[in-house]
């Protein structure tokens, strides 16, 4: 039977709210199919704004792949407003897709991509807007699959209640592979019903499945074990990894957005994974190995996202675009292509170390000189060679010089504040750093027209990071730090007014850390904080610290051990049984090395440092250079 669209009954309420244009649908390369056509069907959820999920590569990128797949069909839904989700309460209208509008409960699998944790509160709010059952062991065969992806799902504990599965890694493959467990389970005529078809998912080893796991504790709180509650079920569940993203030049019809959103662009990925070995970036660890697109592939994605979409930009991202074996084959290929014609290139944050002119002066060839950023990440040499992230002093004011010298009048700096044995000092560093950055700019131009924006956020440590295991800094400190690092900037008469100063206080990340390093136990703070009216956490407007702290005094559960505690080596940690690759002993030691200040080197160019993801995975880094040259198009 179809599932008819609840359009009709949302339309009446759109006036109502604000941008109702967000809950149309109809974007140009959006995709609507036959119901009755498909036999597994995928709601998508980025749970958040419509403009900031929209842009959302990861939903894109498997919205289009599952589209492309024969008789299946996905559609996308996002955290609407709360101006929205009051109407829709009073007037009895569901959690709604937006290419067709329907109803997210009819869906086979309601599939959530959370790059943050701040997202776990939106998520509550569109199953019970869906009338999906909130906790998974109250669901029913005819309820929706509710599984997680994304960064944050590498430690799902914290929302294990409400989720029936997981994912680890990258998605592409493993959604195949979900679609025809599903098919062939329906196709069955769903057999031992909905414990059935979780049981078919957690025994390839590729989905977590959290109520086939039990958790033991010890008196003082601390995890005894986690271990599998019936027989085939893995003790491990291991991350995917794409090895050839040349077989996946996705999305290859990119969608374009009718309202505002975050990023208006078209996105390359050019490369996944990182080994740059930042000791505090979750995202360069559980992403490992390196694996590059060639040049001809990033040229023909190009090509076809701007003729699919109409972008005028282009973005080249991965974790460190600049590292790319032919960056400036890249960079030099596309801007002699487009050389002449409204569209411009861009890079996201660079490194210091990975930059130069040629390069930058590629990037700005048809656009704006707007800005430069970088990522020093810590105030001081100490600091940076605590956290692995190795540039020298000399290495920025050498590449700001040649920058300002060039043309360029904006350089953006992003530090962080909390880090792992920070003092005062260090964070006093940023202010130092920053002057030299103007004073350096003055007279590499001659001006006084010269501007640095420092932008600062609090450290949160992660899992399967070597700082895992550390103590976060109480947002009492992390604050104080930050008002004497600003009246430092401010009451520099001489280069004061030439520094911008944008930062976030320690509170929000607290809340980030007990959910980043939460286990089961903190579920009952996440629903008691949603119940008091918790929604959209990542949005400082929205985010209650107090609302955070009341409900976990309520849940019994004591923030700072989430927290600001100190692990030890053998303490069982909420995602040991999930595999990113990593060797713990690595880990810890590379933690070990972290306090002494000992660096490692980037193990592209570098003898293996042994970190475990190539043998454990069966992966290995790819890298360039192929020797290919991108040829420039007849443009049209």
């Amino acid at each position: 039977m179809p599932v008819e669209s609840i359009f009709h009954r949302l339309e009446a309420l759109l006036p109502k709210v604000q941008k109702p244009i967000q809950y149309v649908g109809g974007e140009l390369n959006s995709t609507v199919k036959d119901w009755d056509a498909a036999d597994v069907r995928w709601a998508l959820m980025y749970p958040d704004a419509y403009e900031v999920g929209l842009p959302n590569q990861g939903v894109a990128i498997l919205y289009e792949i599952l589209n492309e797949l024969p008789a299946t069909l996905a559609e996308r839904t996002y955290a609407v407003w709360p101006d929205l989700e009051a109407l829709m309460r009073a007037e009895g209208v569901p959690q709604f897709t937006v290419d067709a509008h329907r109803p997210v409960r009819a869906f086979d699998v309601l599939g959530l991509s959370f790059s943050t944790e701040l997202g776990y509160t939106n998520m509550l709010t569109a199953l019970d807007l869906a009338g999906i059952p909130m906790l998974a062991v109250d669901r029913g065969d005819d309820d929706p699959i509710v599984l997680a992806g994304g960064h944050a799902a590498f430690n799902p504990e914290p929302i294990a209640d409400f989720l029936d599965a997981a994912v680890l890694g990258d998605g592409e493959q493993i959604a195949i592979a979900i679609t025809e467990v599903v098919r062939e389970w329906k196709a069955e005529g769903r057999p031992g019903g909905r414990d059935e078809l979780l049981m078919r998912l957690a025994e390839s080893g590729g989905v977590y499945v959290p109520k086939f796991y039990d958790v033991d504790y010890h008196p003082d709180g601390r995890i005894k074990r986690v271990a599998p509650n019936r027989p085939g079920v893995p003790w491990r569940v291991h991350k995917h990894t794409v090895m050839d993203l040349d077989e996946w030049p996705y999305p290859k019809k990119p969608l374009v957005p009718l309202a505002e959103t975050v990023h208006e662009r078209f996105s390359v990925e050019i490369f996944r994974g990182c080994t740059r070995g930042c000791r505090f970036c979750q995202a360069g660890m559980i992403t490992r190995p390196v694996r590059e697109r060639s040049i001809t592939t990033i040229g023909a994605m190009v090509e076809n996202g701007i003729k699919e979409s109409g972008f005028t930009e282009v973005g080249l991202l991965s974790l460190s675009s600049a590292d790319h074996s032919e960056i400036a084959d890249v960079a030099k290929g596309l801007a002699d292509r487009y050389e002449g014609t409204n569209t411009s290139l861009s890079l996201p944050s660079t490194r210091v170390d990975a930059f130069n002119i040629d390069l930058a002066n590629e990037f700005s060839r048809n656009g704006r000189r707007s800005g430069l950023t970088f990522a020093p990440e810590g105030g001081s040499e100490r600091m940076r060679k605590v956290i692995n992230k190795m540039v020298t002093e000399q290495d920025l004011i050498r590449t700001v010089t040649t920058a300002y010298s060039q043309g360029w009048r904006q350089v953006k700096l992003y530090f962080m504040c909390g880090l792992p044995t920070e003092t005062d000092e260090d964070v006093l560093g940023i202010a130092d750093l920053a002057k030299k950055v103007i004073k350096a700019g003055r007279e590499a131009t001659g001006s006084r027209d010269i501007r640095c924006t420092v932008s600062i956020g609090g450290f949160v440590p992660k899992p399967h990071t070597p700082f895992q295991w550390a103590g976060q800094a109480d947002h009492e400190t992390v604050d104080r730090r930050l008002k004497a690092l600003r009246d430092s900037l401010r009451g520099d008469r001489e280069y004061g007014r030439a520094i911008g100063y944008r930062y976030h206080d320690g509170k929000p990340s607290i809340v980030e850390g007990l959910l980043s390093r939460g286990d089961r136990r903190v579920g009952a703070v996440i629903r008691a904080v949603w119940e008091d009216g918790g929604r959209f956490d990542g949005w400082s407007e929205y985010f209650s610290y107090e609302r955070w702290m009341s409900a976990a005094e309520k849940a019994g559960v004591d923030v700072d051990w989430y927290t600001v505690r100190e692990r030890a080596e053998n303490e069982v940690l909420p995602w040991d049984h999930l595999d990113a690759g990593l060797d713990r002993e690595w880990l810890w030691q590379d933690w070990q090395d972290a306090v002494s200040g000992a660096e490692v080197e980037d193990c592209r160019w570098t003898p293996c440092y042994d970190c475990g993801v190539c043998p454990t995975m069966g992966t290995e880094i790819q890298i360039g250079p192929t020797g290919r040259k991108l040829l420039p198009l007849t443009v049209v």
